[in-house]
């Protein structure tokens, strides 16, 4: 989780090949060494930062619908019986102690998060409330999620052997068979997406032939000195108008993470240190033993029952979009059938539809709840395709067609339906 480099085979490619534009940040404040666009991608590959702690601030705004209440309950969303988030959980309350319902609290709004990391095997995270508190300990083998307010704690066991095959803790895969650890299956990895760390990594890998990428002068994030990295979409299609990337000019650890979309407005991306600190944590930060009288949830148990029936759960669609819809290059071969279509930050993820889609829930039959979250949520469209429903935000759109077909990416909406046009 906290070995932030860039694959080696980024900072080998050739300025020309990937795009690269020979800007330096000689001019700004701080006065730091210049520095070209190339040279500061290699001092964050090269960065093995492995102890710090600090606080971060992050900032979503997405363009997210709200689907609580009455619509999602059209839906049949946040079942009891599996505790809103496959928890197993039936009176609900295990689901606020798991991981991915937090991961999904963080996809909007403002969250301020408390971390620290000392190696692969050691790390907590605190999501800061204004009257309660959510904390993610990893340390060993050991995942511990707790909710203050429901005082809940989910715990999970990361299998023994794991890492043996050098993957433990440089990318959030801590198994033999490089998919069991801290990923989205209740373990450590579902948080660490909202460092700017991982954002950036995230980013950085997508530097191609597609890709502008600038040094944009210097900045100060949490007291210290940076180089600003701007990475700007040369594709048209994106909605992606720019990310820029803040790298601690000393240590090579990007700080903070701003993503602007097309069409101007506040960022739909902004995470950043308030304040960072590169020294050894206490290793009493990662203890964790559920306070008196909590309830424990059996993170391991819970899971047990979705595996064996082969259901499809937050942990299988982590990798359809990436992280925020960045790319799909992290899909893979599912139920039904996954692809992408396209490639860079024109990337639409295409999952084939089993015959039943929206059309139930929008038709004649449909409840009035459903009908009418429908209606104003998606645009009714037509095509080769068939017809379907546009769903949009700031930085992703999404084409669902009533044979139960799913196109999405980070590209806009003529993008999209040429792509889904194109695919039939």
């Amino acid at each position: 989780m906290m070995r932030y480099a860039v694959p080696a085979a980024v900072v080998g490619i050739t300025a020309a090949s990937i795009g690269l534009v020979p800007a330096f940040a000689g001019s700004g404040s701080p006065d730091l060494p210049e520095i070209s666009a190339q040279d500061l991608i290699a001092k964050v590959a090269a960065s093995d930062v492995q102890q710090l702690s600090g606080t971060v601030r992050t900032s979503t705004d997405l363009g997210l619908p709200s689907l609580s209440g009455a619509g999602a309950g059209a839906f049949g969303g946040g079942s009891s019986g599996q505790g809103g988030s496959g928890t197993g959980d039936k009176d609900g309350k295990g689901a606020s102690a798991s991981p991915q319902n937090q991961l999904m609290d963080l996809a909007s709004g403002s969250h301020t998060l408390r971390v620290a990391a000392d190696g692969p095997d050691k790390q907590r995270v605190s999501v800061v409330g204004k009257a309660a508190e959510y904390n993610l300990v990893h340390n060993g083998r050991d995942i511990w999620g707790y909710d203050s307010k429901s005082n809940t704690a989910y715990h999970s066991t990361i299998p023994a052997g794991a890492g043996k095959d050098g993957k433990h803790g440089t990318d959030g895969k801590h198994g033999t068979d490089g998919k069991h650890g801290t990923d989205g299956s209740g373990k450590s990895g579902d948080l660490k997406n909202a460092t700017p760390q991982e954002l950036a990594k995230k980013a950085l890998d997508a530097v191609g032939d597609s890709t502008s990428v600038t040094v944009d002068g210097t900045a100060k994030v949490a007291g210290r000195d940076v180089y600003q990295l701007s990475v700007k979409p040369k594709q048209a299609g994106s909605t992606v108008d720019s990310i820029r990337i803040s790298v601690d000019a000393e240590t090579g650890v990007p700080l903070k993470f701003t993503l602007t979309p097309k069409g101007g407005g506040a960022a739909a991306i902004d995470v950043g240190f308030t304040s960072v600190d590169f020294a050894k944590p206490a290793a009493g930060t990662f203890d964790f033993k559920p306070p008196k009288g909590a309830k424990v949830v059996d993170g391991d148990k819970a899971r047990a029952p979705q595996r064996a029936k082969g259901e499809r759960t937050a942990e299988d669609l982590q990798g359809i979009l990436g992280q925020y819809g960045l790319s799909g290059k992290n899909a893979a071969k599912g139920k039904g059938g996954v692809d992408v279509i396209g490639s860079g930050w024109t990337s639409i993820v295409h999952v084939k539809g089993a015959g039943s889609g929206l059309s139930a829930a929008g038709g004649k039959g449909a409840s009035g709840d459903a009908a009418k979250l429908l209606d104003s949520l998606g645009e009714k469209v037509n095509g080769k395709f068939g017809s379907g429903r546009l769903f949009s935000t700031r930085l992703v759109n999404a084409l669902v067609t009533d044979d139960g077909s799913v196109y999405a990416g980070a590209v806009d909406k003529e993008s999209l339906l040429k792509a889904a046009e194109s695919a039939k």
